[in-house]
């Protein structure tokens, strides 16, 4: 596949400039001018339009709930305080709507798994949003272990959570008894006489323990935000701060931490005691304070769809197009340690790309064409 005469917006370079995208194999194989495709190719000139790497959503549940008010809801499993165990890449159900909607709105790549309802409820992936199988829309899995603080735990998990210390005291008591069960394990030395006894919730965060993946912390109070840091420095282990929705008073404590930040959402009434200070300026305030930032859904809270639109509005609050588009592409990229293969128009990468005529993150500006994995997404 050829892409000619493009102006391209690769999320790293700050300023665009006009060229071809030559694909193979589902990998940008040469970004350059008079590319050429050999063959049975298929050739796309798009003079006079701006082209994209694919969006990102650092943070979403779609596939999990059922597509308006459809039967399924499989996010969450509220009889218990901690999951690890769980996986969401086995109820994820791909051929939702939704992810035809988000494809189109040039959105190729999400981080999807169990909501905030656990103290931890088990890992996210990240995963392309077009394909029928998802073991074949797979880009990393897992990506992190999902953990949550305030008012979620304490509304849906009332007959065994009630503060906020209990909160922290189950996900601190989990990650230390999984470094007691690793390093049993280990000093077993494979014998099995001498081995734990199997336990899948200890299992599933040794990966935690080992730094493989982070927690992805869900918090919107500041201090739930510096405790979710606190139990992550004390256990040695990966951080990604979710929500941060008061991020804007604590910007510059944020910034010293240096914890990757998915901000957001924001384009929707406040539910809850703890969101109400909610405004897209805080996400403006942390990227302007150093913070590594990127945006997110958080669907079905905003559809899916909406992402371009949610980092746009964070140009009405002071970013520049080019510090917008890097909220929802190479940030978000970064956020979940998939840069290597998505974020960015760069060669080798997967080959996710967006056309348009203009800007997709302005309200007025839809995508002409959307590619994800050099396969042009038609529904």
């Amino acid at each position: 596949m050829l892409i000619k005469n493009g102006m391209i917006h690769t999320a790293v370079d700050p300023e665009p400039f006009e060229a071809d995208i030559l694909v193979e194999h589902g990998k940008i194989a040469c970004i350059g001018n008079n590319l050429s495709a050999e063959g049975e190719s298929e050739v796309y000139d798009v003079k006079g339009h701006d082209v994209y790497p694919g969006f990102i959503d650092p943070h979403t549940h779609i596939g999990m709930f059922g597509y308006s008010g459809g039967p399924s809801k499989d996010d969450v499993e509220e009889y218990d305080r901690w999951t690890p165990q769980h996986r969401g890449i086995d109820c994820i159900y791909p051929l939702e709507d939704t992810f035809v909607k988000a494809a189109r709105a040039g959105v190729t790549c999400i981080c999807d798994g169990p909501g905030s309802v656990n103290c931890i409820a088990g890992t996210h992936l990240a995963m392309k949003t077009y394909g029928k199988r998802i073991d074949d829309m797979v880009v990393k899995d897992p990506v992190a272990m999902k953990i949550a603080f305030g008012e979620n735990p304490k509304k849906h998990l009332r007959d065994h959570i009630t503060t906020r210390m209990s909160i922290a005291a189950c996900i601190r008591d989990a990650l230390y008894r999984a470094k007691d069960y690793k390093a049993r394990k280990e000093a077993a030395c494979g014998d099995i006489s001498k081995m734990p006894v199997y336990d899948p919730k200890l299992e599933a965060l040794i990966p935690v323990i080992e730094k493989k993946i982070p927690l992805k912390a869900h918090s919107h109070r500041c201090d739930d935000t510096f405790t979710a840091i606190r139990i992550a420095k004390e256990l040695d282990c990966d951080l990604t701060l979710e929500h941060v929705t008061e991020g804007g008073l604590i910007a510059d404590e944020l910034a010293k931490e240096g914890f990757p930040i998915a901000f957001g959402p924001y384009l929707y009434q406040a539910q809850k005691n703890e969101n109400a200070r909610k405004s897209a300026a805080d996400g403006v305030k942390l990227i302007h304070a150093g913070c590594k930032v990127s945006i997110m859904t958080d669907s079905p809270i905003v559809a899916e769809e909406y992402l371009p639109i949610l980092a746009g509005i964070l140009m009405r609050e002071g970013l520049t197009p080019f510090e917008a588009l890097q909220t929802i592409t190479i940030n978000a990229a970064r956020h979940l340690r998939i840069e290597d293969r998505v974020g960015s128009l760069e060669v080798g990468k997967d080959a996710d790309i967006v056309v348009a005529d203009g800007n997709p993150l302005e309200m007025c500006v839809k995508p002409e064409m959307v590619f994800c994995s050099g396969k042009l997404f038609t529904e």
